[in-house]
């Protein structure tokens, strides 16, 4: 009932007549309003407010009441609409009463927990150190969970970020099937990484699931994978979002800036660099300026870095640098029953090599509301700019023969380092390893030719 409103801050500290007082106050209560409301024929309830206390209310209209008045007895008499809120002495008195009663109460509470709280300062670390095995064992128990009813694999831990057909963990409990899985692979030879991809093709999802991944893998959980490698990250750098800060005064582009010289001031060797998208805030060749000065400083450390861009410029880097790797998220083009209109399905699958699609984000706004005309207009300006200011860099040959050495001599360290092939299957390794040079390099009259 209302009692327990005025006494619910209060702890079960039961002593002498105050708790019997409180514990039967509201029957007391409701047992005098119902003798009033018997003794005037009026229909009288017990009401409560943490301003008033207990107090009577009554839903009549004026004309049914002797005289159109209440009777004296009643005090504080408030009406709203048809409803009276009223009181009387001996309501008073106990409403009095009942806070004299809870001030005892919170005093001998008070008292009570003191006393309490100087016997348990004694033994305090032993309840710190419960609270930490308490809070470990519920991680352990987490992770046993988690492997136990899924299909994570152990992870090792070696120089290599290499993921097999990893999955976001989160992602496959909030979605109905399971989300496509996707490979990854970094060494200290191919350690940046830069992904394009159409909106919407999973690129932030990705992202997202490394660095999950990671930290599962660091703090002792299984990873969700068929198999996984990763290096000991020292810290996590993430660039992810697009907001501005107006407490700070902060526009979406100086967000990016600060965000991006937090993690070039303090990034090293053993930080995994997760950046996704930059210089979105400012015109393209800006932009694309931007991020090609941060990629080359980030290219000077062996953090592991993934990259997810729009600007389709910045793939070229890895004409200059034999450490960076190109990846794309594929798309499906559909045609419509009619075939008067190209759709675009998303496969979420990640492929080696830069994105191939050209005008996605017009692609995109068709599938929205915006009318057809702007669209057209919208194409034939991007490819009148597109002729003018688009320039492919394009590697010679001896630009892929000297990536083609790099990338042989890392795969040579990294087989050295973490090889457990037996002679024979090491042999087939490196004979493939040969044939993967051969083919990478240009063949012999072909500069020449060029």
């Amino acid at each position: 009932g209302c009692i327990f409103v005025p006494t619910q801050t209060c702890m079960s500290v039961y002593a002498h007549e105050c708790m019997y007082f409180g514990s039967n106050l509201y029957l007391w209560c409701v047992g005098m309003i119902t003798q009033l409301a018997e003794k005037y024929n009026l229909p009288m309830k017990t009401s409560f407010s943490s301003a008033r206390g207990f107090f009577i209310q009554m839903n009549v209209d004026c004309s049914t009441l002797p005289s159109g008045q209440l009777p004296s007895e009643f005090t504080k008499v408030t009406k709203i609409k048809n409803t009276y809120s009223f009181t009387s002495a001996d309501l008073i008195k106990m409403n009095e009463r009942c806070q004299e009663s809870l001030r005892e109460i919170y005093h001998m509470t008070y008292l009570i927990v003191c006393k309490l709280l100087n016997e348990i300062y004694e033994h305090i670390h032993c309840l710190y150190k419960l609270s930490d095995i308490v809070s470990m064992l519920d991680m352990l128990l987490s992770f046993a969970h988690a492997c136990t009813l899924s299909d994570y694999v152990r992870p090792e831990f070696t120089d290599t970020l290499a993921i097999k057909q990893g999955w976001h963990p989160i992602l496959e409990k909030i979605a109905m099937e399971k989300p496509v899985s996707n490979n990854t692979y970094l060494t200290e030879g191919n350690n940046f990484v830069i992904i394009t991809g159409p909106n919407m093709s999973g690129k932030s999802t990705y992202l997202k699931q490394i660095a999950l991944c990671q930290i599962m893998a660091q703090i002792g959980s299984y990873v969700p994978a068929e198999y996984c490698s990763f290096r000991i990250a020292e810290q996590i750098f993430t660039r992810i979002g697009m907001d501005d800060d107006i407490e700070t005064n902060a526009s979406t582009f100086m967000k990016e800036m600060k965000e991006i010289t937090y993690i070039i001031q303090n990034a090293n060797d053993k930080s995994l660099i997760i950046i996704d998208e930059l210089g979105r805030g400012t015109s393209a060749e800006e932009g694309i300026g931007i991020c090609y000065a941060a990629c080359e400083y980030l290219l000077n450390l062996k953090a592991f870095t993934f990259f997810a861009t729009h600007f389709l410029e910045l793939c070229h880097i890895d004409a200059l640098y034999p450490n960076v790797e190109n990846y794309h998220f594929e798309v499906q083009h559909v045609r419509s029953s009619a075939g008067n209109r190209e759709k675009i399905t998303y496969t979420y699958t990640l492929s080696k090599g830069y994105s191939e699609e050209k005008n996605y984000g017009l692609k995109a706004a068709e599938v929205s509301s915006l009318p057809s005309s702007i669209i057209l207009d919208a194409k034939e300006i991007t490819n009148h700019i597109a002729k003018q200011i688009l320039h492919r860099q394009k590697s010679t040959p001896d630009m892929m023969k000297q990536r083609a050495v790099y990338h042989l001599a890392m795969r040579l360290v990294q087989t050295a380092r973490n090889s457990r092939l037996d002679p024979d299957s090491l042999r087939i390794y490196l004979k493939g390893l040969k044939k993967k040079y051969e083919a990478s390099c240009p063949a012999p009259g072909q500069n020449d030719e060029q």
